[in-house]
Parts: C-alpha cells; sequence; structure tokens
C-alpha cells in the first residue's frame, strides 16, 4: 500500500530528489530535513515497503571501522516517477486560488 503524502514525507521525497542518482543515509536526512531518527527510518520503511526505496548495507568490518555498517537509500525508478507526480500534485493543491487576495509588506493588503 503507498504512504500517505504528508508533510514529512513529501520533506523526505524533496530531499532525495536533490539528486535521486546518490544513496542517502539516515543521518544525513535527518541533518537535511530536521526530523529525529524516531521519525525518519519508520518513514524510511514505509518509503521502502512501498517500493519507492531500495537499501544497501556498507560492506565494512564494524570492528576494523569502529562503526556499524551504514544503510543506503535511494530511490527507485518508480520512486522517482512517483515522487515528482505526489510533489507536484501537492504544490498544485497548495497554490493559492487565481484571485486570491495576497498581502504585499511593501504595499498592505491587495
Amino acid at each position: 500500500m503507498p504512504p500517505q503524502i504528508t508533510l514529512a514525507v513529501a520533506t523526505i521525497l524533496g530531499a532525495f530528489l536533490d539528486d535521486p542518482g546518490r544513496d542517502r543515509y539516515g543521518y544525513d536526512l535527518m541533518k537535511e530535513t530536521g526530523f529525529p531518527s524516531g521519525k525518519i527510518y519508520p518513514l524510511l520503511a514505509r518509503l521502502q515497503g512501498a517500493g519507492w526505496l531500495t537499501v544497501t548495507e556498507e560492506d565494512i568490518d564494524p570492528a576494523v571501522a569502529g562503526r556499524p555498517a551504514r544503510r543506503g537509500y535511494r530511490l527507485t525508478t518508480e520512486g522517482v516517477r512517483v515522487a515528482r507526480l505526489e510533489l507536484a500534485k501537492l504544490s498544485e493543491r497548495l497554490r493559492p486560488p487565481p484571485g486570491l487576495r495576497t498581502l504585499r509588506p511593501e504595499k498592505g493588503l491587495r
């Protein structure tokens, strides 16, 4: 079942779309989005479960590296397609309707 496109999901998808061919790591996504690990990792799991992300694990010896192996997340081809489509839909829904009066700081309400 595809995940609901919440603001958090849209934020993560947007981060992936900045460079869809690059592996992203949870810690880097936490720094970029400001989301804590308790929010990032469940979202990544949902996106992976939907088939939108692939996950690879570093091939290192944790004892030699002095840290656990990192998991790299990358959008699948379908993930890129759906992410672009869903973010475009979200952008369209958030666009103010034509003729809406907007507040312009230099001019006041128009």
